[in-house]
């Protein structure tokens, strides 16, 4: 089986600017190993999947407080599919976790919201990107 890249993707998307939790997650990606492309604070789930397509990504991981989890989302799968891109999403922040079972069921690989262990976080990465094993833990 081919191993896919080792880069992922980080944003904040919408109009929610918090962005800690996505800068730490990209630092924690980065330590590990991985090539993080962050693209930061207000992106749209369009400049997303252009980006993601552009870097060859493969893995997107979102990061949401806004309460626009579900269409957020929503979109980003209807376009990487649109595109036959085959990029899997993860979302992390505030999310209900009635949102999160629907956000699972819609077709977002892993959902983790706050307190979400790092070792939970790289392993989930590591399998999604097809790795045999997790990074060594930071």
């Amino acid at each position: 089986m081919e191993t896919r890249s080792r880069k992922v993707l980080i944003a904040k998307v919408g109009l929610d600017g918090h962005e800690t939790s996505a800068k730490l997650i990209s630092l924690i990606l980065r330590d590990a190993g991985y090539e993080v492309v962050y693209l930061g604070p207000r992106q749209t789930p369009e400049t997303v999947v252009r980006v993601a397509e552009q870097e060859d990504v493969a893995l997107i991981g979102v990061s949401l407080l806004s309460g626009s989890h579900k269409h957020v989302c929503g979109e980003i799968l209807r376009l990487v599919a649109e595109k036959h891109l085959g990029i899997p999403l993860i979302a992390g922040g505030i999310i209900p976790p009635a949102d999160q079972e629907e956000l699972l069921r819609m077709g977002v690989a892993a959902v983790f919201g706050p307190g979400s262990m790092t070792s939970d976080i790289l392993r989930t990465v590591a399998a999604l990107v097809g790795r045999a094993e997790a990074p060594a833990q930071v």
